[in-house]
């Protein structure tokens, strides 16, 4: 059996690099994705449970100041329809 070249051997190693790196961004996009899902859960959690309901005013107060500016599609800000209404709180209980 011949043995491979140094030149050849670098090619082969090479390519091996870039698929590791290629399966490393992937792994590092689901995680960031990941993070994000729990952080939304936790507001969502937080609006629709808190017994705190200064708490839970002042962070929808947030959102709705924030996420007009933040959101630029049509369909992402229908998906927050119910946080951004100025009448009612995701649980369906009318601010104070």
């Amino acid at each position: 059996m011949a043995r491979k070249s140094i030149t050849q051997r670098l090619a082969e190693l090479e390519e091996r690099k870039k698929t590791l790196k290629a399966r490393l961004g992937k792994q590092e996009r689901a995680q960031d994705t990941r993070r994000k899902i729990l952080l939304g859960a936790l507001v969502l959690h937080w609006l629709e449970h808190s017994h705190d309901s200064e708490f839970t005013r002042r962070l929808r107060d947030w959102l709705q100041r924030e996420l007009p500016g933040f959101l630029v599609r049509d369909g992402d800000k229908a998906l927050f329809d119910d946080v951004l209404d100025q009448g009612e709180l995701i649980s369906g209980v009318s601010p104070e």
